[in-house]
């Protein structure tokens, strides 16, 4: 594969892979790259068959730099806004391997993944409020609801740049690990996922990030909860789990 191009889809044993293929420019977003992304995003989304989107960068020094600085001024709108929204919202389970570290929109293209899986002194630099910039709605939601307002702020206020061991501690990283280790942990989700009812997977992602964004009503969840119950897929797993235990 050829550096310096347009992200990349891949799709093999029911997982698809977005990589950022701009290693020696940090695996940057240039204003192309929303579009593309939002179309392999909607080619994920459409394929019944995917059980788990990972999306990573090629290289070894850098996730993803965010959006190309030079051209944030004249050419950033709301695509790439909407691209991260639309990862948010896929039904799927959604990993950010993070080969590196994330500066910028990077931050944002991690966080709206389920789980971030970073490599050992990997580090977040959010540089806006030094540009200027408030940053765009979408991210300062998923800021403030995935990590609460103290890290937000520390993160936003400050343009302090993080370490992966405090990422980890504010829940920025959901697992830490050596450089080496990247692909078996990516690995274990995957089977850990794979383990599991995806109807249920699904349903309890969409429940859960409905609670956290305050869309969500008891009722809604008794409805999920008493449908899973007659779900001809639950008894089977149930009484596959009985017998095992008879």
């Amino acid at each position: 594969m050829k550096s310096g191009s347009s992200p990349t889809l891949a799709v093999a044993d029911h997982t698809a892979t977005i990589t950022l293929r701009r290693p020696h420019q940090h695996n940057r977003i240039d204003p192309d790259d929303p579009a593309v992304l939002l179309r392999h995003i909607d080619s994920v989304r459409s394929d019944a068959s995917i059980r788990l989107l990972v999306i990573t960068g090629e290289g070894e020094m850098t996730f993803c730099s965010g959006y190309t600085l030079a051209r944030i001024g004249t050419h950033l709108d709301r695509s790439l806004e909407d691209m991260l929204d639309s990862l948010e919202s896929l039904d799927i389970p959604t990993l950010c391997a993070m080969n590196g570290s994330a500066y910028g929109g990077g931050t944002d293209l991690a966080l709206a993944c389920d789980f971030r899986i970073g490599v050992r002194g990997c580090k977040l630099f959010m540089p806006a409020a030094r540009f200027g910039l408030h940053y765009y709605p979408g991210g300062l939601r998923r800021f403030v609801s995935r990590l609460g307002p103290v890290a937000a702020k520390k993160i936003f206020l400050t343009s302090a740049t993080l370490e992966s061991e405090e990422l980890l501690r504010i829940g920025f990283l959901t697992d830490l690990v050596e450089r080496e280790g990247l692909q078996a942990r990516i690995d274990a989700y995957r089977e850990a996922l794979f383990r599991c009812a995806p109807h249920a997977v699904s349903s309890m992602k969409r429940h859960i990030d409905a609670i956290v964004t305050g869309h969500w009503t008891e009722e809604a969840g008794r409805a999920a909860y008493e449908a899973s119950l007659q779900s001809p897929e639950t008894s089977q797993r149930l009484a596959e789990l009985a017998g095992r235990h008879t």
